[in-house]
């Protein structure tokens, strides 16, 4: 899922790079000194599982628990993804540097939108609003990543197998996925680490 370089135009770059920026902002001022070993926690998880490659025909795809990483960090989800994101990079040319600002907003609109999906959400059941967070908080980066690769190029659109329509097709079975492994998570830690919901 990680856009690599070469692949969005110099608007979408350089207008992923402003909202990164903004949402560092939003993180940054939200954030006490007992945040830091959380989000160094959530990075190191994230860095970790986004290596996974499943594959998933045409294609293959990798666990992101953007939903998670929303119910526990909230808006602080940038300042996890950015530096993991900027690490894989640089270490395993997973994704790019030009990409990166999109790459960060991208899992940060999916993360922070998980966040106010489980706090709102009129559900009484812990892990029924884990796993409705963690599947639409996927559904919600496909989405933002589809904009992207539209906005850059038709191009990513165009055929039956195109892009687009291989992205969609291979990261459903994964939504479903994060929703239930977010559930189940969600649930663990309202019992046992209540403190570490948002």
């Amino acid at each position: 899922m990680h856009i690599a370089d070469g692949v969005l135009s110099t608007p979408v770059i350089a207008t992923s790079f402003a909202l990164t920026a903004g949402a560092i902002a939003i993180g940054l001022k939200n954030t006490k000194e007992d945040d830091i070993p959380k989000i160094s926690l959530m990075a190191g998880t994230f860095f970790a599982i986004s290596l996974i490659t499943i594959p998933v025909p045409p294609s293959s795809v990798h666990p992101i628990l953007g939903g998670l990483l929303g119910i526990i960090l909230g808006w602080k989800s940038a300042l996890a993804f950015f530096p993991a994101l900027l690490l894989q990079a640089l270490l395993f040319k997973h994704g790019g540097l030009t990409s990166l600002g999109a790459n960060t907003i991208m899992l940060t609109i999916g993360a922070v939108a998980g966040y106010y999906l489980y706090k709102k959400l009129p559900i009484k059941s812990t892990f029924a609003r884990g796993a409705l967070s963690g599947f639409l908080s996927m559904c919600i980066i496909v989405v933002v990543l589809i904009l992207f690769l539209y906005l850059s190029n038709e191009i990513y659109s165009t055929g039956t197998m195109s892009p687009i329509n291989i992205l969609i097709v291979t990261h459903f079975p994964l939504a479903i996925a994060e929703g239930v492994i977010t559930g189940f998570a969600a649930s663990f830690i309202e019992k046992s680490k209540p403190d570490w919901i948002s």
